[in-house]
């Protein structure tokens, strides 16, 4: 067969489709030219964009796995464990032993840290108050997405502002945000300094640093306090914190697959 009787073929097949597709009453406007103002027909309407914020055109695309299912798969419930509190408070210690206990248990798990996290994705933000808002939106939405493939997402950030916390959790479902404050004394976290960062603070070496020369903002209700010492005074072990949180996803339902 010449090259010319198959390419006369084809446009002979493209056309019959046409037709077809134009009696159907289907769109012939293309994906990008529909916007909720212009729907062509019924057939159309899951063609139509919308903006959000600065993004336009664009229009939110459903998965074909439900989160539900992915939840029963893994048999735990997508959340986000979100560690807050001071420098030098122990977020990142203790999330990474609770990592370390839930996946030997057999648990589908990943670990945000804050400073990681700067390490690329962040990387252009610095630590003034609309930066710090954007770092913990960006890792909010990030989280979200972890959380609704179903996997327990520990995230450490000082974040030290309730508004942005409260944004994140305003983005997840019913109980699938889970608050860990820290709640560690300014002099204790001084006191283990492990990069050194409150000396500098103090030395005015280093400005806008949390607890010194800018603000943190306690958790009004959160899910769960860990406290630095316990009832003897004595300060407690990061496994004895993470048994602790370990315990309440235990008894909450979150390590076991959602009720049908």
């Amino acid at each position: 067969m010449s090259s010319q009787r198959v390419a006369r073929g084809l446009v002979a097949q493209g056309s019959g489709l046409l037709q077809q597709l134009q009696a159907a009453g289907s769109c012939m406007h293309g994906v990008h030219a529909c916007t909720q103002q212009h729907v062509c027909s019924p057939r159309c309407a899951h063609f139509s964009a919308y903006n959000v914020g600065d993004s336009t055109n664009i229009k939110w695309h459903e998965g074909m796995v439900s989160t539900s299912t992915k939840e029963a798969l893994l048999k735990q419930r997508g959340s986000v464990l979100w560690f807050t509190g001071l420098s030098g408070s122990g977020k990142s210690t203790v999330a990474c032993t609770l990592e370390h206990a839930l996946v030997e248990q057999g648990r589908a798990t990943v670990l945000l840290d804050g400073d990681n996290v700067r390490h690329g994705l962040n990387s252009n933000l610095g630590f003034s108050a609309a930066d710090r808002t954007e770092n913990i939106r960006r890792i909010g939405e990030v989280s979200k997405l972890f959380a609704d493939a179903g996997v327990l997402t520990l995230v450490s950030f000082i974040s030290p502002y309730l508004a942005d916390r409260e944004a994140v959790r305003s983005r997840l479902s019913p109980g699938q945000m889970v608050e860990i404050y820290m709640k560690v004394p300014l002099a204790v976290c001084e006191t283990r300094d492990p990069k050194g960062l409150y000396k500098k603070a103090r030395a005015g070496l280093l400005k806008g640093f949390t607890g010194i020369d800018a603000p943190y903002e306690e958790p009004t209700a959160p899910e769960l306090v860990i406290e630095a010492a316990g009832p003897d005074g004595v300060l407690r072990r990061p496994e004895d914190q993470a048994a602790q949180i370990l315990a309440f996803l235990r008894e909450k339902g979150y390590l076991s697959a959602p009720k049908a």
